[in-house]
């Protein structure tokens, strides 16, 4: 390359860059840190990183460019808009457009928000109100649309089922279509979504913004807040601790995202006395018990008999292992005092699309009682949501006999390594 690097003032932040050969733009990739990314390309090790395609690219490209962006989130959606506006060769070698992503927005009374493979995207077109793409990174794509759909709730494939629609409300990922004039707010949404991928935050913060004036120009100040708080995520989007998948090979920091199936998991804690304290997480996949994603934990002696800080130091170690999937609804067994440091330890982990986090406090007999976050009188009527119940008490009376099973072994065997 005939540019010496080092004059590149390129800066540690997220952002699209674009290696080019004179003129033309041969390849568009993103980063977390433009400035530690583009560096990357350089190391020792870039033939067995990278591979020749990219190390050939290097060897003849004569410039770096970049456009910096307020997140990874928008980082990725201006490199899908840039792929598809330059065709950048050694993007196109990298992958032929079968195998892209695409996200599409249907034509339906309730549109749908949808990932289509680049393979099935001609089938797909006659029912599409919108395509945008192509997305390289099928896991940042749906870890982008989890963040997305936090701000602008949609229907997507499985939540627009008529039996599944009070399940994905109740987790706020879908919109309230029952109230009066929902289309009208639904379609907002969608058209909101729309131009969020055209790259145009700006429009969106400024559409908001006069419509939240209206509205508590007309007094309607409970709507006016909600309004305020989509321009609050729109301009604090915070996306870096679950977004870092880069577009050649992941980092082992970043946290796996969360996949299409829905993923339960819970958590107990068992001793005696506060004696090998042990701590425990059972999965459900789609409601369904996952015994090869079961973990167990083995307590700190130091703390003793406290079931607060014995559940922080469990969740704390589940939280170094990014390699596991996110889940969508964490289930901790106990009270407000539980909830709350659960709570507290996903706080502190800054995670920008964080799981619904709920308790199930029980009767002296241990039998449920309520669920705090979201409680048994809250729940929608229908089958979704006794489903989402059912889930919810299936997944605490599995971490409650998976701890209580550990527990008992570990009284039994002593300090034989049971790991």
């Amino acid at each position: 390359m005939s540019q010496d690097l080092e004059k590149v003032n390129l800066p540690d932040a997220p952002g699209v860059y674009f290696w080019k050969l004179g003129k033309k733009i041969v390849y568009v990739g993103r980063a977390t840190s433009l400035r530690d990314r583009v560096r990357s390309y350089f190391a020792a090790d870039v033939i067995a990183t990278r591979g020749p395609r990219i190390v050939d690219m290097v060897t003849k490209a004569t410039k770096i460019d970049f456009e910096r962006t307020d997140s990874v989130l928008e980082a990725i959606i201006l490199e899908a808009n840039l792929i598809k506006k330059y065709q950048p060769v050694y993007n196109v070698k990298e992958k032929d457009d079968r195998s892209f992503n695409y996200v599409v927005i249907t034509k339906e009374e309730f549109p749908k928000v949808i990932i289509v493979r680049g393979k099935n995207l001609k089938m797909q077109a006659q029912k599409s109100a919108a395509i945008f793409g192509p997305f390289p990174n099928s896991s940042a794509l749906r870890a982008a649309l989890h963040i997305v759909r936090k701000m602008f709730p949609f229907f997507d494939e499985k939540s627009g089922k008529r039996y599944q629609t009070a399940f994905y409300r109740q987790l706020h990922l879908t919109p309230e279509t029952a109230e009066a004039g929902a289309r009208k707010e639904y379609l907002k949404n969608i058209q909101h979504i729309k131009i969020f991928f055209e790259g145009k935050k700006g429009v969106i913060i400024r559409l908001l913004t006069k419509e939240m004036k209206a509205l508590a120009k007309n007094r309607e100040f409970e709507k006016a807040g909600e309004i305020k708080r989509k321009i609050f995520a729109l301009t604090h989007i915070r996306d870096v601790a679950l977004i870092k998948e880069e577009d050649d090979f992941p980092h082992s920091s970043a946290f796996s995202p969360r996949q299409s199936a829905f993923r339960i998991e819970a958590y107990d804690i068992a001793h005696t006395s506060g004696k090998e304290s042990v701590g425990v997480m059972t999965v459900l996949i789609n409601g369904t018990p996952d015994k090869n994603e079961y973990r167990k934990f083995r307590i700190s002696k130091e703390i003793g008999n406290n079931d607060t800080k014995s559940l922080a130091e469990v969740l704390t170690r589940r939280l170094n292992h990014p390699e596991w999937t996110m889940p969508d609804v964490v289930v901790i067994d106990g009270g407000k005092g539980q909830l709350n440091t659960a709570r507290k330890v996903f706080s502190d982990k800054k995670l920008s699309a964080p799981p619904t986090i709920i308790s199930v406090v029980k009767t002296d007999a241990h039998k449920p009682r309520a669920i705090l976050g979201m409680k048994f009188t809250d729940l929608p009527a229908g089958q979704a949501g006794k489903n989402l119940e059912k889930s919810i008490l299936l997944a605490n009376a599995e971490a409650h006999r998976f701890a209580i099973t550990y527990h008992r072994k570990l009284r039994q065997f002593g300090k034989r390594n049971l790991f």
